[in-house]
């Protein structure tokens, strides 16, 4: 319990109507969670007014309303408190109903287009590794000393970001490294945080159905960097074309890292295969268990941010050395046919032309790269045409499947897809709607020492249909199938 004067504490407030001296209990703006004692803030959503379910709150006995614009009518036992956006007045709201959690630990923040859930991972394992209490705020889980929590979004709401912070403190976490996506920028569910540092990875094609345009993705991105302090520290890449546009505006001191250019952190491919990466960094030589240049920017990257961190190079290394793939990132299985399925969560036409640049730099060309892949429904539509393409030059064949239709027509969505593969290259795509079938597809014919590629879902174990999300595991069935044939010769 708090009292409401202590909770508003720089949330921008206009004006109050009634009490700031009331005891409040919980904190929402879903009106479906408002309780006795409850404060609710009034967000604007991409959808939903908050403003239209006051009266509801109301009546579910909440003593507190946070809104842009007053109600028609006021009553005398509630305190009305006006500010000019409640979305970042929640999150400072949130923040202060949880003591300012973000602030009794080093909070890391990565945004980017891919590689965010590898390097906040990877932070995670390598820190709790180093014998720290760490959390961990990502697409895959949210994870606190080993403890898993659910994940339903990039990253949560401002409310749930200060409840787990709050839970991390308590359980004595010395640091959380957490996925900041362009939405959460954008609605300021980030508001109120107090980050150590920021990690910048890439921009590219991507949530252009969300964001009006490319300039307003990379703005939701810049506004993240925009917001750290002079304490913190911006790590950005320097390879971006857009790696240095995203710190400019920042009042954090900003480090760059590298495989191309001079930067304040440097690394070398040296060898990469499927046993793994050879690096060179800041002169060091080390190996790593991960595949493909990608990768090398993701290693680069935690690298850069322990040593900003304080850590000791030698034992950073060592353990870089011993971490494992992210669970749904370039994953890959082999049988005795020595045919090679990987699970790749890659979902964007930079995504794609990374993994498959990847295999084609580790292949033999004696081989066939056959790849199944689908396009999410109810997204970027633009998108479609260059996944396929990308895929269609740089794989021997192509199976164009479902991935999450979810309210669109599954052929509809090949259907744009297909706009996108050339008549020179139509030969080699099929289109096979029901994805586990295009995977069983893919299997079968595959021969010895082919590579299967499933793109798309990665870690995901469902699909989602027409509102419905069913169970469905990409690496799961791509076992099944691989296995199944090696039994049956």
């Amino acid at each position: 319990m708090k009292h409401l004067e202590n909770i508003l504490k720089n949330t921008g407030v206009l004006e109050i109507k009634g009490s700031p001296d009331i005891p409040v209990r919980a904190i929402c703006f879903d009106s479906r969670e408002a309780r006795k004692g409850s404060l609710f803030v009034a967000v604007k959503g991409t959808r939903v007014d908050g403003h239209q379910f006051i009266q509801q709150v109301e009546e579910k006995g909440a003593v507190a309303v946070v809104c842009e614009t007053y109600p028609k009518s006021l009553r005398e036992e509630i305190t009305y408190i006006r500010v000019k956006n409640s979305s970042a007045a929640l999150g400072n709201i949130a923040s202060n109903f949880y003591s300012a959690p973000s602030s009794k630990l080093k909070l890391v923040g990565i945004t980017g287009t891919n590689g965010k859930t590898t390097i906040a991972t990877l932070l995670y394992n390598l820190f709790s590794r180093l014998g720290y209490p760490v959390a961990l705020i990502s697409t895959i889980q949210n994870e606190i000393q080993g403890r898993m929590l659910p994940a339903t979004h990039t990253t949560p709401d401002a409310i749930g970001i200060n409840k787990i912070l709050h839970e991390a403190v308590e359980q004595g976490c010395e640091f959380c490294f957490m996925e900041v996506s362009s939405h959460a920028s954008d609605q300021d569910r980030i508001a109120g945080l107090d980050f150590a540092g920021g990690i910048f990875t890439n921009i590219t094609h991507e949530h252009l159905d969300y964001h009006a345009g490319f300039r307003e993705y990379l703005l939701a991105k810049q506004k993240f960097f925009n917001q750290l302090s002079p304490n913190a520290f911006a790590l950005t890449n320097l390879d971006d074309k857009n790696g240095r546009i995203m710190v400019q505006n920042t009042r954090a001191v900003v480090y760059t890292y590298s495989l191309k250019t001079f930067a304040d952190f440097k690394c070398k491919v040296m060898e990469n295969h499927f046993g793994g990466l050879v690096l060179q960094v800041n002169g060091r030589e080390f190996y790593s268990r991960l595949i493909g240049y990608f990768n090398a920017y993701n290693i680069l990257a935690v690298y850069a941010t322990a040593m900003l961190l304080g850590q000791k190079q030698d034992e950073v290394l060592a353990i870089l050395s011993d971490l494992q793939a992210v669970e749904g990132r370039f994953e890959y299985i082999r049988n005795d046919e020595n045919i090679t399925g990987i699970i790749d969560y890659a979902h964007t036409p930079d995504a794609l032309e990374n993994v498959l640049d990847t295999i084609s730099s580790i292949r033999t060309r004696n081989e066939q790269l056959i790849t199944v892949v689908g396009a999410g429904g109810d997204r970027d539509r633009k998108k479609r045409p260059l996944m396929a393409g990308i895929c269609a030059v740089r794989s021997d064949r192509v199976i164009l499947t479902s991935d999450n239709p979810r309210s669109e027509d599954p052929q509809e969505i090949i259907n744009d897809m297909l706009q996108g593969i050339g008549p020179e290259l139509s030969g080699k795509v099929i289109s096979i709607i029901n994805r586990r079938e295009a995977i069983k597809t893919a299997c079968a014919i595959a021969q010895n020492g082919d590579i299967i590629l499933v793109a798309g879902k990665g870690h995901e174990k469902y699909q989602e249909i027409k509102g419905v999300r069913h169970p469905f595991d990409d690496k799961e069935i791509l076992s099944s199938e691989l296995f199944k044939n090696q039994q049956k010769n």
